[in-house]
């Protein structure tokens, strides 16, 4: 089993994409979201198709499965989503020891920016970049899961980036 530990963050500035890889485009939708655990599909722009379980309710820390799966089916398994299907292109950047995911919104939330940067422990203490504002770890406004099931209304998208 895997655990997955990581922070979430609004982004403030565009001075990540300076280092930043060319980003892949992803699709994913929720075939359950419960309060405690949730099953999620993806597909990816270069073909690739994953299905992940994640359960637990803390913010910060989550037991994680993944595996990757046909494309066709998991195209097949999207038209089955709760709620909508998050539209977003993912890039990483290096920084210090970690590597940062910087997911760029479309769709319904084009215009939000979060990045993530996953740990190995809960006292791992990340490199915080200049580009990173307010910490929204824990706002489960900002879950993939929330926006999926339409609980972060798209109107409130601009007000809530604007807070970074």
């Amino acid at each position: 089993m895997a655990k997955e530990i990581e922070r979430k963050f609004l982004v403030s500035s565009n001075r990540w994409r300076l280092q930043a890889d060319g980003g892949v485009a992803i699709r994913q939708a929720y075939l359950t979201a419960l309060d405690d655990r949730s099953l999620r599909v993806r597909t990816f722009a270069d073909g690739q198709a994953r299905l992940t379980l994640k359960v637990g309710q803390s913010a910060l820390v989550r037991d994680e499965y993944e595996f990757d799966i046909d494309r066709t089916e998991a195209e097949d398994m999207m038209s089955h989503a709760v709620g909508k299907v998050i539209e977003k292109v993912r890039y990483k950047v290096h920084v210090g020891e970690h590597i940062w995911e910087v997911d760029v919104y479309g769709g319904d939330y084009n215009g939000l920016v979060i990045a993530e940067v996953e740990l190995a422990s809960t006292r791992d203490r990340p490199e915080i970049p200049d580009w990173v504002g307010r910490e929204v770890t824990g706002d489960a406004r900002y879950s993939n899961q929330a926006m999926a099931l339409g609980e972060l209304a798209t109107g409130a998208v601009n007000a809530l980036h604007h807070q970074a």
